[in-house]
């Protein structure tokens, strides 16, 4: 069986429902969904999961205890919940102990456009398969400054294979037991320093599927024309009937990558913060419930990632004690 995977807890409840409502548009009402949970604080998204027959909660605690006991050893760090916000993000690696043979996963922050046949296809001939950009920019998957980087990895590689870990097809049981210890081998021995620090779990599930040499496929690099970008910093994507297109190609998916989650709940609560395409948010969002939708009456506002700097800083900044 096929399906489509996803990792969330309630402070990513609206996410949620908007991808579960795309993908039952796009998708048709009866595609398999596999929910991992981030965390324990799971009351809200499993109260809306038993509303639909197609979706459920991994609940498979020895696998997720497996994969956090792995994450454990490969990069304990990345546990900080005061550090990372994405403390939890490693628990989509349960998709590869089951329940599906071949699976998508998307983040919660993601929005079903298209068909995803072509991905799907893809994986009769390889066991990994994405659409994105991210090898544009290597700098957030690996630590470019390491002298340890070119021995692991070739230039080349480094430059074609990296991928965004938002949005990826594979299969059931390619990480199995001797794979994760022979990669837990080679990151204590010293190669866990090429790791980008930041970005949660991307890092590692770059290092994991490039070192064991899983056969890989990026559909940026095979489409020419035809090609579409994926991420909301996009601006130029255009809407109809609530579906994107770039430059009349309709996407694949979209991802709201850098929209907090907490600028989500504020406008589902109905204070009126900008983010790039919201209206489509919104649509999926409140499909079922439209009378929900929140109203906006007061003048919009960009929300903003960085926060003014306090008195303090700015002071320190005059004397030049700080940046």
């Amino acid at each position: 069986m096929n399906g489509i995977c996803t990792l969330a807890n309630d402070t990513v409840y609206d996410q949620l429902v908007a991808l579960l409502n795309s993908i039952e548009v796009i998708l048709g009402a009866n595609t398999p969904v596999c929910v991992y949970p981030f965390d324990d604080k799971t009351a809200r998204i499993s109260a809306e999961i038993c509303k639909r027959s197609n979706v459920f909660l991994y609940d498979n605690y020895a696998s997720i205890q497996r994969w956090d006991e792995f994450m454990q050893e490969a990069a304990p760090e990345r546990l900080n919940r005061k550090k990372f916000r994405l403390y939890g993000a490693h628990r989509r690696f349960c998709a590869f102990d089951g329940p599906f043979e071949k699976f998508i996963y998307m983040d919660a922050d993601t929005l079903v456009m298209n068909s995803l046949e072509a991905i799907f296809n893809k994986l009769d001939y390889y066991d990994w398969v994405v659409y994105d950009f991210q090898f544009l920019d290597p700098s957030k998957v690996y630590n470019l400054q390491s002298p340890k980087l070119l021995k692991v990895f070739d230039q080349k590689r480094i430059d074609s294979e990296i991928f965004c870990s938002g949005f990826y097809g594979a299969k059931q049981g390619i990480f199995d037991q001797a794979t994760r210890d022979l990669l837990l081998g080679k990151l204590k021995a010293g190669e866990a320093e090429i790791l980008y620090s930041g970005a949660g779990e991307q890092p590692l599930l770059n290092y994991m599927v490039m070192k064991s040499n899983i056969s890989s496929y990026n559909f940026a690099y095979s489409l020419q024309s035809e090609k579409t970008g994926c991420s909301v910093s996009s601006q130029h994507f255009q809407e109809q009937d609530n579906i994107l297109y770039d430059n009349r190609n309709r996407l694949t998916y979209i991802h709201y990558i850098g929209v907090p989650p907490q600028v989500i709940e504020k406008v589902c609560a109905g204070e009126n913060l900008e983010f790039p395409y919201r209206d489509i948010f919104l649509h999926y969002r409140y499909l079922r419930e439209p009378e929900k939708r929140p109203i906006f009456t007061e003048p919009s506002k960009l929300y903003t990632n960085n926060p003014p700097p306090s008195l303090l800083k700015k002071v320190l900044r005059k004397l030049q004690l700080t940046r």
